[in-house]
């Protein structure tokens, strides 16, 4: 459009120069006309004249030409600077495409990294919630732990107390068991005595007896003053005599003896089981009595 528009302007300016380039001067064509009037003009002056005037015009052609070589170069400057114009625009225009191809470039490369980033973000909240979650996971854990740690060291503690104290019973019931055994055995052994004594007073009671009974029994002479006889008499619990043996004494005394023995048939004894026992087999010395 500047172009054309250079161009038209030119052609106006020549059309316009051509126009005028054919006119004459007013001065000339007042000189050129000066003929027509009353005074008559010397021929050397209108030859002068006319080439006075067509120095001039050739004057004015000269500076017109010159006028539309500047005009044409002014045009073609114009347009020389027109195409540096266009070139530099469309520079400037390929330069804002690259620029804006840059900041688009940077703005999606920006975009990207603010995805990463933000990715980033979300999985680093994410892995820090998962830290925290499994810290305090680890933290529940840890304080059950220390809890369970604490309850076997009081359940520990409380059957070592246990222990302690049924130890302590048991120390004590047997201790006390001791002194009971203790007591009884000592109880027992008085009994065992006592009842040892019983018995042997018993059978010292019923020996006197049976004796009592052979010397009533007893056919003695004066031969046998002075002797004695030992026997051992075998005793049913009823008091019937089983058994009578000789054991060491006079032969007379002896016979004697087993005579009144077997005369009584049946000698006293006691109903009392342990006392029986003691005398079931009753050694005795016995001695003829005389008046």
């Amino acid at each position: 459009m500047l172009s054309v528009a250079l161009h038209l302007g030119i052609v106006i300016v020549l059309f316009a120069g051509f126009k005028w380039s054919p006119s004459i001067p007013e001065s000339m064509n007042v000189q050129l006309n000066a003929p027509l009037q009353d005074e008559a003009v010397p021929e050397e002056e209108i030859v002068n004249a006319a080439t006075v005037d067509e120095a001039k015009v050739q004057e004015q052609i000269e500076a017109i030409q010159a006028q539309e070589r500047a005009r044409q170069e002014e045009i073609a400057e114009l347009e020389r600077r027109a195409q540096a114009a266009k070139k530099q625009r469309e520079a400037e225009q390929q330069r804002q495409r690259e620029l804006e191809a840059q900041q688009r470039a940077e703005r999606e490369r920006l975009a990207r990294e603010q995805q990463e980033a933000e990715k980033k973000r979300q999985e680093a909240e994410k892995a820090a919630e998962a830290a925290a979650e499994r810290r305090k996971r680890e933290e529940e854990a840890a304080r059950k732990a220390e809890a369970e740690r604490k309850k076997r060291e009081e359940e520990a503690r409380r059957l070592e107390e246990e222990r302690k104290r049924k130890e302590e019973e048991a120390r004590q019931r047997a201790e006390r068991e001791r002194q009971l055994q203790e007591q009884l055995a000592e109880e027992r052994k008085a009994r065992a005595a006592a009842r040892s004594r019983q018995i042997q007073s018993e059978v010292g009671k019923y020996t006197a007896l049976i004796r009592s009974t052979i010397q009533r029994n007893l056919i003695t002479d004066p031969s046998m003053r002075g002797k004695e006889c030992k026997v051992r008499i075998r005793v049913a619990s009823s008091g019937f005599v089983i058994s009578v043996n000789t054991i060491s004494g006079d032969t007379a005394v002896c016979q004697a003896t087993q005579n009144a023995v077997f005369k009584a048939g049946t000698l006293p004894v006691s109903s009392d089981p342990e006392i029986f026992k003691e005398m079931e087999t009753i050694d005795l010395t016995v001695q003829p009595e005389f008046n």
